[in-house]
């Protein structure tokens, strides 16, 4: 039975790693491969990820509202079209998730390939910055802004770090960027959700650690995503590639020891 005090750590975590290019998956194998195996029930994990999607909901409200009236509305018929990019982003994710689940899911239970993703996600980072410019997200950026998303199921490739770099890469404009990679995350997140439900519980479930704990994850999560927000305005994202350099290197060494 999870512990109140193991819920608001986990909480914590989720807020922090969802939204911070780090990896939360990456992070969570590392915990397990160290410290021994960390079971996370099924129902918190559930309620977790229903926390990250309130954030989005909070933060991109506003875009949000506008893209639903886009088909109510004449005023905002403007915005249709990015609804269309992320129902042809959402595509590469699901079939790439689909297709490469049972490789994805041995990456969960070794350190090695958490270690060469986080160098990677690095590279990712560091590079991506010099590349922005002033564009809209297009047919091509948002199928290959999708397939990244669906990449970054690997643990140590970051979802937000991944899909915002990708969309840098291809001359998207930063906010541009920022918007369209976590209005992508709805859909897949939302998904996720779903086939969670399959394996959900709710006999003898304590309810107290899990409202506490995605509390935490919301609030805790709200403050990431807005500092993230803030550093790739300010074009600060390559600071955390130096974090998932050292990261990775050290996890890549100690896997030859595991």
């Amino acid at each position: 039975m999870i512990q109140l005090w193991q819920a608001i750590v986990l909480g914590i975590v989720q807020g922090i790693t969802e939204w911070l290019p780090v990896s939360s998956s990456g992070h969570l194998v590392i915990l397990q491969q160290l410290f021994g195996n960390i079971e996370q029930p099924v129902i918190l994990d559930l309620f977790l990820h229903m926390g990250s999607l309130i954030v989005v909901f909070i933060v991109f409200f506003k875009e949000i509202k506008q893209l639903v009236l886009s088909f109510f509305i004449k005023e905002y018929k403007q915005y249709r079209k990015f609804v269309y990019y992320i129902v042809i982003g959402t595509i590469p994710t699901a079939l790439i998730g689909f297709l490469f689940e049972d490789l994805f899911e041995k990456a969960f239970s070794s350190l090695l390939p958490v270690g060469i993703a986080l160098i990677i996600t690095g590279l990712l980072l560091f590079f991506c910055e010099r590349f922005g410019k002033n564009k809209k997200i297009n047919l091509k950026s948002a199928l290959a802004i999708g397939a990244m998303q669906g990449l970054a199921i690997m643990p140590g490739i970051s979802r937000s770090g991944s899909t915002i770099a990708t969309a840098l890469f291809f001359g998207t404009e930063k906010k541009e960027a920022v918007r369209f990679s976590f209005l992508l995350f709805i859909p897949a997140m939302l998904g996720a959700i779903i086939l969670q439900l399959k394996d959900m519980s709710v006999n003898s479930i304590e309810w107290l650690p899990i409202i506490v704990g995605t509390v935490f994850a919301i609030i805790i999560g709200y403050a990431s995503l807005k500092l993230l927000i803030l550093i790739v305005n300010k074009r600060r994202l390559k600071y955390f590639s130096y974090y998932c350099w050292i990261i990775g290197i050290v996890v890549t060494l100690l896997s030859f020891k595991f």
